[in-house]
């Protein structure tokens, strides 16, 4: 789990922020809820290929680490809905510079496959 990693204070800061993004889906997960609060469902058809099991699993961990607010309906149907914390949404702008240099790196990558 994130929360046991994340649990060594003695470890590098950047060490410490990747390991409750870490994985296939945290990231995606967080620039989705930037958008506003979403149920489960919602997530899973917005992201093919995430299984029910790994999306609990990944919010669970979120919700673990400060990054997600979990808000259990007490009706019938059952309604959960999932936004992010004040924590998250901090961690989520953080993660745009990040993003850019990735799409810079990618730029990179296919210019130097073209003039190869």
């Amino acid at each position: 789990m994130a929360s046991r990693r994340t649990q060594d204070t003695d470890v590098c800061g950047v060490t410490a922020a990747i390991s409750v993004i870490d994985g296939k889906w945290k990231t995606s997960l967080l620039w989705l809820l930037e958008s506003g609060p979403h149920r489960p469902g919602e997530l899973r058809r917005k992201l093919p290929g995430l299984s029910e099991k790994v999306l609990s699993q990944a919010l669970r961990e979120m919700a673990e680490d400060g990054l997600v607010h979990r808000e259990a309906h007490d009706v019938l149907p059952p309604k959960t809905v999932y936004s992010l914390t004040d924590f998250g949404r901090e961690l989520s702008g953080l993660l745009g510079p990040l993003s850019d240099w990735g799409h810079r790196r990618l730029d990179r990558l296919t210019e130097a496959r073209t003039a190869s």
